[in-house]
């Protein structure tokens, strides 16, 4: 059943060191009401000493709260524990935790707070404080946002020294000893004499330690394996391919289902004939869904094959039928009706534009996730039980929406939370898994495996919105005078958290993030989003909203620095008053040798200050006979803190391909209501032969830690625009650049 699901019947034990008895714990946000989420059922010689370290005769395993999904974090995560705890690297056990609420994210809350991340008064830091509250009563289990390491970095380090705490007491008082005597190494408590007792024979006793401070944290100078780049805890499976995701799970009796939808989003299934389907061998059962039906059959192919021969009759689209007709919809939204949000307003801009000012338009397309993995889940309804097997973002609303649809109370739900082929934000939705309950309800008994085609996938997304941005503004003596920028899209939040049932009040901070927190300092500036009505079904695409600002953002300053007539990065830094912000572009000017020309080839810059993290980035392109082809690229990036700074270059590595395949050639249209891009074909990701050697500078220079998963995507796509502008003349407005010019 999985690694998970044998630690979920085996629970946990909070002794004094607890969750819920807040004897070690009181003086951190531990005390929480959620409870203990596995509080019963070990073994003999078995002990939790918190919700995060589990040890046993075979040594510790960390317990990671967040979702692993190719981006490395329960190495990471693993790490703080293991850090504190001075636990042997190569003995390190890690798997994702319970679906629980005891295992809330409150930094995913931080980054939709009304100050901008250079805010570092005393009034921003109590309010990213007060975000502990909403978080701990929302109660979300969640991977995204770039927050898994702001979240942790307390939490787990805290555990692992409150569970090596622990360890010394219970030793001390074996040896009867003072514990000021003992020290730690390797997994186990030395005494003077050099006596070694390892943490496994401890950790019965140390459950029952009652701590009267707080532990320590170890100073950052001490680290031993913080700081540094570790072998990956999942390094082995996923090179040899042993590694299970949802789509590898196999159980005895399995049977394999796949699903047809109505490809008009939202829209309803009239109708089906499913005659030709039902007599194929193989094939056991068409189960109707809300919108289309699910194949069960006795392996996928079959199930796929068979789908492809039902008829339907499908409902119309709730949404504007072609991408022409959102696009108008868009452009129409610029009007108070619908502003949304002035986020930021210094000065009076509409004095200070002169008649003849600067204005331009942008545009960019919906954009799928195109995670490598395809939407799968698996279920098991048996005896009053259903238990899901599901890579996902948000566990803790497969535990909330089961009982809402089964009639089964929480505790007869068990979520067992595998490894992801990529999420990107698409693996918090609950499409797959509602669909994998229905056909386990179907099929009582028996555990199912649903599987979408990449076709399925790829044309039932919550799509990145489209979006269109305006700029007005003017140039004087080198400098920016007066700059207007006003952005409209659907909001992501609105449909996304509605899917969910959650309504936030007040603005939706996605539709300007990644401009209106830019630490250009200006004299007259002005940021305004309005929210465009409802349309397709959205959903957070890697950077959300940063995503599309930096590229009209970027775009926008690279022109008014040529407008000006001054280099583009001494342009930016000449009005950037933000330290951090500022040394990464330096770091990427000389990275990069900024300056220097190479016959045939031009350089283009763009920076974005995105979930807290500087970020610049350098294109090189040159043109070939068969077309532009990139050259370089460089990258520099300040989290406050590296605590692994290989997976930060790899993390950033991968953001930045990801940015600049959307930028190329990613494109999600519609026509007659329905996504016209089905597969890898037509919605083309870089290929390894076009992507250009990647340098990356990770830097320490900001006072908080942040995460690093999105920041690497905004700059991609404008620091390409600029650079083609640079080489060629021509300025590309719109995206993706595939339909101006041609890449080698």
């Amino acid at each position: 059943m999985g690694r998970v699901m044998k630690i979920a019947r085996r629970g946990f034990l909070f002794g004094s060191v607890a969750l819920i008895g807040g004897v070690a714990f009181g003086w951190y946000r531990y005390a929480t009401p959620h409870g203990n989420p596995l509080e019963s059922g070990l073994g003999a010689g078995e002990a939790t000493l918190n919700p995060y370290v589990l040890i046993d005769a075979n040594g510790v395993t960390v317990i990671a709260p967040r979702a692993e999904m190719g981006q490395g974090i329960h190495t990471t995560l693993a790490a703080l524990v293991a850090e504190e705890m001075d636990l042997d690297w190569s003995t390190i056990r890690v798997i994702h935790g319970p679906a629980s609420k005891a295992y809330y994210n409150a930094a995913i809350l931080g980054e939709g707070v009304p100050f901008a991340p250079t805010d570092d008064s005393r009034l921003a830091n109590t309010v990213r404080g007060a975000m502990d509250i909403p978080a701990k009563f929302l109660g979300l289990q969640i991977t995204g946002g770039s927050s898994s390491i702001p979240d942790a970095y307390e939490k787990m380090r805290l555990a692992g020294a409150a569970a090596r705490m622990a360890l010394v007491e219970a030793a001390a008082a074996r040896l009867n000893i003072p514990a000021a005597q003992l020290s730690t190494e390797n997994g186990a408590v030395i005494a003077p004499d050099g006596t070694r007792i390892p943490y496994p024979d401890l950790a019965v006793d140390a459950a029952r330690i009652d701590l009267r401070s707080e532990p320590a944290l170890k100073p950052r100078e001490s680290w031993r394996l913080l700081g540094r780049t570790l072998p990956r805890t999942d390094m082995l499976a996923k090179v040899t391919g042993t590694e299970t995701f949802a789509i590898d799970l196999r159980l005895p009796g399995m049977r394999f289902a796949t699903v047809r939808t109505n490809p008009r989003l939202g829209g309803a299934m009239l109708s089906y004939d499913a005659g030709v389907a039902e007599s194929m061998p193989g094939v056991e059962r068409i189960v109707p869904l809300e919108n289309g039906v699910a194949v069960v059959a006795t392996n996928t192919w079959i199930a796929m094959q068979a789908a492809a021969t039902i008829t339907f009759d499908w409902g119309a689209a709730p949404y504007p039928a072609t991408s022409a007709e959102m696009a108008d919809i868009l452009r129409a939204s610029f009007t108070p009706d619908h502003l949304d949000s002035t986020n930021r307003d210094d000065g009076d801009v509409d004095a200070a534009l002169p008649p003849d000012a600067f204005t331009a338009e942008y545009t960019v397309p919906h954009l799928a996730h195109a995670t490598m993995e395809p939407m799968s889940t698996a279920a098991l309804l048996k005896d009053g039980h259903l238990t899901i097997w599901s890579g996902h973002q948000l566990p803790t609303q497969i535990l909330k929406e089961a009982p809402e649809m089964t009639g089964l109370p929480p505790e007869a739900i068990t979520v067992e939370t595998l490894p992801m082929g990529g999420g990107f934000g698409r693996r918090a939705e609950m499409d797959i898994v509602r669909q994998a309950i229905i056909v386990a309800q179907a099929i009582e008994g028996t555990p199912v495996l649903v599987s979408w085609s990449r076709e399925e996938d790829m044309t039932h997304d919550f799509y990145r919105p489209a979006a269109i941005a305006r700029v007005r503004a003017s140039v004087a003596d080198g400098r920016i005078t007066a700059f207007d920028f006003a952005t409209a899209c659907p909001s992501v939040v609105s449909s996304q958290m509605g899917r969910i049932g959650i309504s936030l009040p007040g603005p939706d901070g996605t539709i300007v993030q990644g401009a209106w927190e830019q630490p250009y300092r200006l004299p007259n500036h002005r940021v305004t989003g309005y929210r465009a009505p409802p349309m397709a079904p959205l959903g957070s695409w890697r950077s959300v909203g940063a995503s599309q600002n930096a590229f009209f953002h970027e775009t926008a300053m690279d022109e008014l620095a040529h407008l000006a007539g001054v280099d583009p990065i001494e342009f930016r830094l000449s009005q950037i008053d933000h330290a951090p912000s500022r040394t990464v572009l330096e770091t990427v000017a000389e990275l990069s040798g900024w300056g220097s020309t190479t016959p045939g080839r031009a350089k283009g810059v763009a920076f974005c200050l995105s979930f807290g993290v500087p970020t610049a980035q350098v294109i090189e392109v040159e043109d070939t006979p068969n077309g532009l082809r990139m050259t370089g690229a460089w990258i520099a990036a300040d989290v406050g803190t590296a605590l692994d700074p290989g997976n930060i270059e790899a993390q950033l590595q991968g953001a930045m391909i990801y940015g600049l395949s959307a930028a190329i050639r990613g494109e999600i249209t519609f026509a007659d209501g329905m996504v016209e891009q089905t597969n890898f074909w037509d919605y083309e990701p870089m290929r390894l032969s076009q992507c250009p050697p990647i340098r990356v500078q990770v830097l320490q220079n900001q006072t908080h830690i942040r995460g690093i998963g999105e920041p690497g995507t905004p700059p991609a796509a404008p620091a390409l625009g600029n650079a083609i502008f640079a080489l060629t003349g021509q300025r590309l407005r719109d995206l993706p650049f595939v339909r101006a010019v041609t890449f080698a």
